[in-house]
Order: C-alpha cells, then sequence, then structure tokens
C-alpha cells in the first residue's frame, strides 16, 4: 500500500479509476517458487485489485523463510521484513545485498551485518 494512505482511501481512489480493492481474508502464508528457491510468506496481508481485465494481487510480507533448492548445502532461512529494514539501516547497504545476506547468514542479524561490512558478499 501507498505510505500514508489508508485502505479506505485507496479504494475509494482507485474506483475512480475502475479498479475493485478487496482484502483476501484468512491467508496463512503465500509460496513463491523461484528455479532455485522458495519463498514462504508467512501470515501475510493481501489485497486482490480487479480491474474487470486484469487481476493484481498484493503481498505484504509478515514473516519471510527462504528455502534454497539447488546445490548440496540447502540452508533454511527465516527473516521479517524489519529485520531487512534493521540491516538495511545499520549497513547502508542496499535492500537486496542485505537480503542476500539475511539469505547466507540463515536469518542471523549479526552474522548479515558482519557479511556485509566485511565485504564478504
Amino acid at each position: 500500500m501507498l505510505p500514508g494512505v489508508s485502505l479506505s482511501e485507496l479504494k475509494r481512489m482507485l474506483k475512480r479509476m475502475g479498479i475493485e480493492v478487496s482484502e483476501v481474508s484468512d491467508v496463512s502464508e503465500v509460496l513463491i517458487r523461484t528455479k532455485d528457491s522458495e519463498i514462504v510468506i508467512e501470515a501475510p496481508h493481501v489485497l486482490l485489485m480487479d480491474s474487470g481485465k486484469q487481476k493484481i494481487y498484493q503481498v505484504v510480507a509478515g514473516r519471510i523463510t527462504v528455502k534454497r533448492l539447488s546445490g548440496a548445502g540447502q540452508r533454511k532461512a527465516s527473516f521479517s521484513e524489519e529485520d531487512v529494514e534493521f540491516v538495511v539501516k545499520q549497513t547502508g547497504a542496499l535492500r537486496e545485498l542485505a537480503i542476500r545476506a539475511l539469505e547466507m547468514s540463515g536469518g542471523d542479524l549479526a552474522q548479515a551485518i558482519i557479511l556485509i561490512n566485511e565485504g564478504r558478499l
């Protein structure tokens, strides 16, 4: 969602453009499967934006778990969006680098910060 805009305001704005917005209730997790990993988003907030021709699902992350599928050293990392923001704030690194560091450290915040600060990514 947009910062500083409530869900009801967003619904009104999009309705004027012909887009209906509804909340998808009772979602316990969202799974995103890529070629080499699975991203599980637990307790997400999900909105459906329906323009008639197209349906768009917006997923606001709760707790994130990333599981690498390829390679012998599979490691499961569990971290939240707040963890990512914390690592970014502490290191000044880009969001993508913070996520990669958290994945490599198995979700360990201190280790992720060390990886970035020592340039080991």
